[in-house]
């Protein structure tokens, strides 16, 4: 009996895989043949399903960055749990994060081959943060993105650097305890009315 063909459990694998190799290599180091190995595809379907190296990797980042907005939306009403969301997201997935400065090795400040979707993406978050400045739940004093942009290098940085994380901070799960609680604590001062 000829085995039955899954095409979306196959994707399924090819994906997986590629979060893996990309966040491991970035682009220009993964391979394809090690994503298909991993994946147990032929190269040929990953070609077919993704298109090639750069576009599966933007495929990747940004199926990686909606389960992030689905997960964890911007929250001005409650930045001490959307912080809380957001490192325990990111403890969890710490691939997003490699992936996104994988990215940022490989295309700098030139624009990105997904860059509307991403802007429209970004959008919603810098409208979230807008829509609390409005309200006067945290502060206008700060532009809506630039305050986007503090709130998640604050936030993100120590899954970023965790051999950092661990020198400066400490390596006991007390230490993780506590600079959870400094970030929420400059989180609140940086957002404050």
């Amino acid at each position: 009996m000829a085995a039955v063909r899954d095409p979306e459990a196959t994707k399924a694998r090819i994906f997986e895989a590629a979060v893996a190799e990309f966040s491991r290599h970035g682009i220009a180091g993964a391979r394809i043949d090690r994503i298909a190995a991993a994946a147990k595809a032929n190269k040929q379907l990953i070609y077919a399903y993704f298109g090639n190296k750069a576009e599966l990797f933007t495929q990747v980042l940004g199926r990686c960055m909606v389960d992030l907005a689905s997960a964890v939306p911007v929250d001005p009403d409650d930045i001490d749990g959307w912080v809380d969301r957001l490192l325990d997201y990111h403890a969890a997935h710490p691939e997003l994060l490699r992936l996104l400065f994988w990215e940022g090795i490989e295309y700098g400040s030139a624009e990105l081959p997904d860059e509307p979707a991403r802007q429209d993406h970004y959008a919603r978050k810098v409208t979230a943060i807008e829509d609390g400045q409005a309200r006067g739940v945290i502060t206008d004093a700060i532009p809506a993105g630039d305050l986007l942009i503090l709130l998640t290098a604050l936030t993100n940085w120590m899954t970023v650097v965790p051999q950092m994380r661990r020198i400066l901070a400490g390596t006991q799960d007390s230490d993780r305890d506590r600079l959870r609680t400094s970030i929420k604590e400059a989180a609140r001062r940086l957002v404050a009315p």
